[in-house]
């Protein structure tokens, strides 16, 4: 398994090799588009990709959480959480290893 990370400057290469902007275009494009997604999800909306997935995000209560060495009982304040539900085209994909 490769443990190559895919970058904002590999989407941008992307763009730039298979739709053929220039590379400040190309660049723009994808912080535009991630922009856009990191605003919707800022504000509480669900950003859905067909075929690729659904980012959400959800509330989760205060809670009394335990240090695991000590066992000593902490406070865990509210806080919202970033989730990710991969779509079934998605999950048989990484399943099998495949390239789109």
């Amino acid at each position: 398994m490769s443990e190559k990370t895919l970058t904002r400057m590999d989407l941008s290469e992307a763009v730039f090799r298979e739709v053929g902007l220039s590379r400040n275009e190309s660049s723009d494009l994808v912080e535009a588009v991630l922009q856009h997604i990191s605003n919707a999800l800022a504000a509480g909306n669900a950003v859905k990709i067909s075929s690729f997935g659904t980012f959400s995000v959800r509330s989760k209560t205060a809670r009394v959480g335990r240090n695991p060495k000590t066992g000593d009982e902490v406070p865990i304040s509210p806080r919202r959480v970033l989730s990710f539900r991969p779509s079934h085209m998605m999950k048989d994909s990484v399943a099998a290893g495949k390239k789109k």
